[in-house]
């Protein structure tokens, strides 16, 4: 698979740090972004690139060559006028006849391309022209928000200026796997917008899905990003989150843990957040650790709320995390329940299962999915289903009051006395 690189931007918010090259080419932890995305693929056996450059694309010229010392081929698109971030594109249909990956060259990242590409394949069986790669962030409120479907295929995608309410908080991260069927679309100099012209109006069609990971991806547009960005460089946090590399995780209940107990929650209204569960979230995501949250939710099975009505119970509750920069990586939920009887049940859905806490399914399915060594994985909850659930998955167990390896008064004490636990 080819990959193509947008190296073309100008930095404008990021001038401050170097304003004499591309935005690509700043030095970040000692290497130009761009080798960074370029060690980064030809780890995982990418060698044949092309550049799309512009302002003072000279300097990638000067540096990258045709890419032989570096051990990748190279080959170079200018644009003489800018096109956006994909009018360029078309200049490029005839050199690319199969699917190819395209990046943003502003983004530091390090994820398994080949679990992406895999899930492309799976994709374009069913119609997909593109596939992204969306991640939760620190800062949703000022991010495009995108929502897909169980499937995968992409249902509705906010902009910065539309309106929002409850949202998931999953962004594109500029990692994308496209058609070259795609590339039909575009018109010979025109301007061109990716997000806005390309790949959104594939989503009234039903062609774009996202691949929806957990793994390290931030641009460094400001010097806010590039203080973070070079720290977690140097720290070895981006390499750590290849889901080719075994995770540790965090699992969360929710009712009583992360949001008040008030029996069950039927709508948006009555979940409220504890105090101090996004400070508790932030430290597990500055921890490097996924944060993942694992919930019976027998609501659904009872037929007192729609999976549309607790999908969105879920948007308050990452919007509320994400206007204090915090974010959960991955939701699990159980929508059974055994038990019969209930005005407007879901027989289909009264069943015994593998999923429903203490049993340990919620958490085997999202190790298998994120790679998680259990062994070395905390559980947090307050109940005694909890606790059975992470001993049954070979977990640790924090207790929210009640005996674990670690206990608390609530998220945020467990989750300082658990890490003060670890540096012990």
């Amino acid at each position: 698979m080819d990959v193509v690189i947008m190296a073309g931007g100008k930095g404008t918010r990021i001038a401050s740090v170097n304003s004499l090259v591309p935005k690509p080419m700043i030095e970040v932890a000692g290497k130009p972004v761009l080798l960074w995305q370029v060690e980064c693929l030809k780890r995982q056996g990418f060698y044949k690139f092309i550049f799309v450059i512009g302002h003072l694309g000279g300097v990638i010229r000067d540096f990258f060559g045709n890419g032989k010392a570096f051990g990748i081929e190279i080959e170079y698109y200018e644009e003489r006028e800018p096109l956006g971030t994909a009018g360029a594109l078309f200049y490029l249909k005839d050199r690319l006849k199969e699917d190819f990956l395209l990046l943003n060259g502003d983004i530091i990242f390090d994820a398994d391309i080949a679990r992406m590409s895999s899930a492309h394949k799976a994709n374009a069986k069913k119609g997909a022209l593109a596939t992204i790669l969306t991640h939760p962030n620190d800062h949703p409120f000022d991010s495009g928000l995108i929502t897909a479907d169980a499937c995968g295929k992409v249902t509705e995608w906010l902009h910065k200026e539309d309106k929002r309410k409850w949202h998931e908080n999953r962004v594109n991260a500029g990692i994308h796997i496209l058609s070259s069927e795609l590339l039909d679309k575009l018109t010979a100099g025109k301007k061109t917008d990716l997000d806005r012209d390309l790949l959104r109006p594939l989503m009234t069609e039903g062609r774009l899905y996202a691949y929806d990971s957990p793994e390290y991806v931030k641009d460094m547009g400001t010097p806010e990003r590039y203080v973070e960005v070079t720290s977690d460089l140097f720290s070895g946090k981006v390499s750590a989150r290849n889901l080719s590399r075994k995770q540790r995780a965090i699992f969360l209940d929710r009712d009583g843990t992360i949001n008040e107990y008030v029996g069950f929650v039927r709508t948006p209204d009555e979940l409220k957040l504890c105090d101090g569960v996004a400070e508790a979230i932030k430290a597990i995501n500055a921890s490097g650790r996924l944060a993942v949250v694992v919930t019976n939710q027998p609501v659904i099975a009872r037929g007192e709320v729609t999976v549309e009505g607790l999908n969105e119970i879920h948007a308050k509750m990452e919007t509320l995390l994400g206007e204090k920069g915090a974010y959960i990586d991955r939701l699990y939920y159980c929508p059974h329940h055994p038990h019969s009887g209930y005005e407007g049940e879901i027989k289909e859905l009264k069943i015994e299962c593998q999923c429903r806490k203490p049993a340990p399914g919620m958490l085997l399915k999202a190790a298998e999915e994120l790679n998680i060594d259990l062994s070395r994985s905390w559980m947090i909850g307050d109940g005694e289903n909890d606790k059975k659930c992470a001993l049954r998955a070979g977990c640790r167990f924090a207790g929210i009051n009640i005996d674990g390896d670690v206990s608390g008064k609530d998220l945020l004490d467990c989750v300082r006395r658990l890490f003060g636990k670890e540096n012990e």
